[in-house]
């Protein structure tokens, strides 16, 4: 075991001598660390806190507090609309479009949330929708509104390359929605998002896989110019019709990249403060890891085999062994092939697992970042080898938003 991997296992397993397990802990250290890098890395953007990636009020706040962060990312209209009754952000944009009529009706009629909440929108079908719940001249503001801009690589008829978002591909297509906007009552333009998920949330250097590491360079560094020229024309055609607030852009695994490019006034960055185990994957740079989840083990099924109970909190997006937690601490422990990261117990194999007893922690981290959070109510902060405060997850305060 390195000394480094050792030592933070001890000093955990003083942090949390009196815990049982299964809790999940964020090293305050690290989580710092990484939000100063970030910072760093946008060389003077301002960086929007993804509230997807966190879902703890308490470490938004903390991210919030840090010059350089403003406004939230939210990814439902009700949970903008509860972050803002608590005063987290007089910022909040919705990163997805929304079909909640009953949260629609509450952000219409309040003028408070009305000034506060911008939703998405990628066609006139969702301004139709917003119209049939509280029409324009019902609502107690105009409905704030940002454009999805598609930011995937077509570079054939065909090929997409990235996620699967908007229909507003085109600078024509975003010109057309904007004047639609703009000559629509009870609506104001405010912003546009895109997000180059190619480029964000591909991990360039996948470990032991060279050449799908090499494949997803040569897309990058073909699709980010192509996508450089398109916003660029996209801005200025919507600016032709919308006084834009903010042009959001990018993600963790491209907030350097992003910042650089001149049509965008915001960057998009929430994972990395956590240092989930996919960001491990990527060259440009690497957050430390600051979120885990401990879980105990109950038996030995033989000398190579340590199984802890629990253990399969497994991420979302395409069913591979990328979307299973990794275990962590103590060094040299592996996933079983045939069984994997299991609802109720997941052995491990390796050569920590040797040393293992029953009763002692195997400390994970997730594939992703905020989803670690729909598994437990609270998070233990830790600092140092003490935990300076318990805060509550939107699960402990009682809040499922998806």
């Amino acid at each position: 075991m390195s000394s480094s991997r050792d030592a933070l296992r001890a000093r955990y397993d003083r942090a949390t001598a009196d815990l049982d397990p299964p809790f999940a802990i964020v090293d305050l250290d690290a989580f710092d660390a990484n939000s100063a890098a970030m910072l760093g890395r946008a060389a003077g953007k301002p960086l929007r806190v993804p509230s997807k990636s966190v879902r703890v009020r308490a470490l938004i706040d903390r991210a919030l507090a840090q010059p350089g962060w403003r406004g939230v990312m939210a990814y439902t209209l009700p949970e903008a609309i509860w972050l803002a009754g608590q005063g987290t952000s007089g910022d909040i944009l919705v990163a997805y479009p929304t079909a909640d009529r009953a949260a629609l009706h509450r952000l219409a009629t309040d003028e408070k949330l009305a000034a506060t909440v911008t939703v998405m929108v990628d066609s006139t079908a969702q301004l139709d929708l917003i119209d049939a719940v509280v029409p324009a001249s019902e609502r107690a503001g105009a409905v704030r509104v940002c454009i999805d801009l598609d930011g995937s690589w077509r570079p054939a008829r065909g090929v997409h390359i990235g996620v699967r978002r908007s229909p507003v591909h085109s600078a024509r297509q975003a010109g057309e929605l904007a004047a639609a906007i703009a000559g629509r009552a009870g609506f104001r333009l405010v912003g546009l998002m895109c997000y180059e998920a190619q480029i964000a949330g591909l991990g360039d250097a996948p470990p032991g896989r060279p050449v799908r590491g090499a494949l997803i360079r040569a897309i990058q560094s073909r699709s980010f110019p192509e996508l450089l020229a398109r916003r660029a024309a996209v801005v200025a055609e919507v600016r032709r019709h919308a006084d834009l607030e903010f042009v959001n852009g990018g993600g963790t695994g491209s907030v350097q990249a992003t910042a650089q490019d001149p049509a965008v006034t915001e960057v998009a960055a929430g994972s990395g403060l956590f240092g989930p185990w996919l960001f491990d994957g990527y060259r440009r740079w690497r957050p430390q890891p600051a979120a885990f989840f401990a879980m105990s083990v109950v038996r030995r099924p033989d000398a190579r085999v340590a199984t802890v109970l629990g253990g399969g909190w497994i991420a979302s997006g395409e069913t591979s062994p990328t979307r299973q937690p990794l275990p962590w601490l103590p060094e040299g422990l592996e996933l079983i092939g045939t069984e994997g990261a299991g609802e109720v117990q997941t052995p491990l194999v390796g050569p920590g697992a040797a040393g293992l007893r029953l009763g002692d922690r195997v400390y994970f981290r997730h594939a992703k970042a905020g989803e670690l959070c729909e598994h437990v109510n609270e998070v233990h902060l830790v600092s140092g080898d003490t935990i300076v405060d318990v805060v509550p997850t939107y699960r402990g305060e009682g809040k499922v938003f998806l």
